[in-house]
């Protein structure tokens, strides 16, 4: 159990850590390469924008985790606590419909691919592993609008504040 509570609060953390450092330690030895010897490889241009889109589809779940996305809540101030988790309850289940469809459709692209057995143009892999980010990115953020949605529920229930995430502005 300790093992999944770890998991659920850091799972993405160390996703993105990865990633981003596999992206910037790339970029840096491919921006040498190119200045110290005028040489550039096809896979670490590759290996960046690949990393970049991981990055991408994981740090949009981790936002959806921590309430962190941009929004304008201007109008929220005004709101009373139980209405306040009725609007973010709304978006929540708003967003759940665009990530099914978004994953029903992106497990296409990736049946594509599979089926044809394309690859990469520089390192030669299945681009079934790169297509893959989009599915795995909409199937975490369904788990976390799941988890977001049982919390407003706890919330709109027990009369508590919602959770609204750490204000970048106040």
């Amino acid at each position: 159990m300790k093992i999944l509570q770890r998991l659920n609060r850091d799972a993405e953390r160390w996703a993105l850590l990865v990633f981003y450092v596999m992206l910037v330690m790339t970029m840096a030895v491919e921006v040498l390469r190119r200045e110290i010897f005028s040489y550039s490889s096809i896979w670490g241009e590759e290996v960046v924008r690949y990393s970049f889109i991981y990055l991408a589809w994981i740090g949009a779940a981790a936002a959806i985790k921590d309430r962190a996305h941009i929004r304008i809540d201007v109008i929220m101030h005004y709101l009373s606590p139980r209405l306040k988790a009725l609007l973010y309850i709304f978006g929540d289940l708003v967003m759940v419909g665009v990530a099914i469809i978004a994953l029903y459709w992106s497990f296409e692209t990736v049946a594509v691919s599979w089926k044809f057995g394309s690859v990469s143009h520089g390192l030669r892999i299945s681009l079934v592993w790169f297509l893959l980010a989009v599915p795995i990115g909409f199937a975490l953020m369904l788990l976390r609008l799941t988890q977001s949605l049982v919390r407003d529920f706890r919330s709109l229930r027990d009369g508590t504040p919602v959770y609204e995430g750490d204000k970048l502005f106040d």
